[in-house]
């Protein structure tokens, strides 16, 4: 039979008591106080590992309760190790200890009470939301790491191209498209393109996108053989380049077919956090944004104001002042969750372009009208571009956060 551990955490200022069960009924040790600094942070760490050795190699789950902005450096410090977390609302822990008959009031008590609550069924909710959530930053970070090499490897790919077949590059409208990549990997050089006719050529093309005209693939097979006739590299004469560019073709394939995976496994999991449809009805945030956003925020109880999620996104203005002297240019700080502060500034550029393909007339429509006219307020003010952007992340992040405290969906009337 698998053990379930659990360690309570009764968070107060500065430091927690700490209370762990190996299993239902069977606690562990008499519960110890730790101090909210490094080392003590450090002696949880070991304690936490102890026990899972204890419970046959299974990770105990941490519960606390909300306690506004107590617990946020004990929450950072289970996020950072990777320990699924449970915050509960104090009503609900209070709740089922006035079910108990013995009116005891102490932190080592309390720590006892949470542990006690985590075997108990309304909490099943919380636990598979823990995962959720640890399993989706998981993820989204590994999806910005594959986005990153892939982008890397499409860099040394173009480079190449440019001493094989540069002329390439305008065939199609995206060269790093399926097609334009498998078609470059049939005919890497002038001379394969140009060494069949072009009935072939469109029939090639045709029979790797079947969901395009015969019409498109004749266009682009007339396209394909200009482009040979005009590149400068009639002969190439080292084989190494043109296998090196195969190579590089058939890796930026695979990145993109990882990248899917991991965008279908992300939106699947996603669907089941009810917070990322909130997020999503925020215009410019699409699928990718809205799952980055809500797996770098996590519980959104873990902040007691809007002030302590901007902090925590590290978009808030560095304030250096010494004596008397203040100074006058302050940086955003960069603390906190980088990813969620790149993931914001997305947002924020998608929400404030113009909306439409292709523009028929001068005036911008903006996916988020309310977000446009803030951001072009603040360019009147005399702001440069980034502070603007900055600016709307932080109207933004404090937008995500009403919206997430009273779980209604974002409205962009006027």
């Amino acid at each position: 039979v698998t053990m379930n551990p659990v360690v309570g955490l009764d968070v107060s200022k500065g430091e927690s008591q700490v209370q762990a069960f190996l299993d239902k009924g069977k606690p562990y040790r008499k519960s110890f106080s730790i101090k909210h600094t490094l080392d003590g942070l450090e002696s949880l760490l070991e304690f936490l590992r102890d026990i899972e050795k204890l419970a046959d190699g299974k990770q105990p789950s941490v519960i606390l309760e909300s306690t506004g902005q107590y617990h946020m450096p004990v929450i950072q410090f289970l996020e950072e190790q990777q320990y699924v977390y449970i915050i509960v609302n104090p009503l609900i822990s209070h709740r089922a200890r006035s079910t108990n008959l013995h009116k005891v009031k102490t932190d080592a008590i309390d720590a006892y009470h949470l542990c006690e609550l985590y075997y108990k069924e309304e909490l099943e909710p919380y636990k598979k939301r823990g995962i959720q959530l640890l399993n989706l930053r998981n993820l989204t970070r590994q999806q910005e790491t594959v986005s990153s090499t892939a982008a890397q490897t499409k860099l040394q790919l173009q480079s190449i191209l440019d001493q094989v077949f540069p002329e390439y590059r305008g065939v199609f409208g995206n060269l790093y498209s399926k097609i334009s990549l498998q078609i470059l990997l049939i005919f890497p050089t002038s001379k394969e393109v140009l060494s069949v006719n072009e009935s072939d050529l469109t029939n090639k093309i045709a029979e790797l996108c079947t969901t395009r005209s015969e019409k498109w693939a004749k266009e682009k097979a007339i396209s394909l053989r200009e482009a040979a006739l005009r590149n400068p590299f009639q002969n190439n004469l080292y084989q190494s380049h043109i296998f090196n560019l195969r190579m590089f073709i058939n890796i930026v394939l695979q990145y993109q077919e990882h990248l899917s995976k991991l965008a279908a496994e992300i939106d699947a999991l996603a669907k089941e956090i009810e917070e990322y449809e909130i997020i999503q009805s925020i215009p410019g945030v699409g699928e990718k944004i809205a799952a980055t956003i809500i797996s770098e925020i996590g519980e959104i109880e873990r902040f007691n104001h809007p002030k302590k999620l901007v902090a925590f996104a590290g978009i808030d203005p560095s304030v250096y002042s010494s004596g008397r002297f203040t100074a006058s240019i302050n940086r955003i700080t960069k603390r906190g969750s980088s990813r969620l502060r790149q993931a914001l500034f997305m947002a924020v550029q998608c929400g404030i372009r113009d909306a439409r393909k292709q523009k028929t007339s001068d005036e911008i429509i903006p996916r988020n009208k309310k977000l446009r006219e803030f951001y072009d307020k603040k360019r009147e003010e005399g702001k440069p571009f980034r502070v603007a952007i900055i600016a709307c992340a932080n109207k933004l992040l404090h937008w995500i956060y009403a919206l997430l405290k009273r779980k209604m969906a974002f409205q962009n009337t006027d």
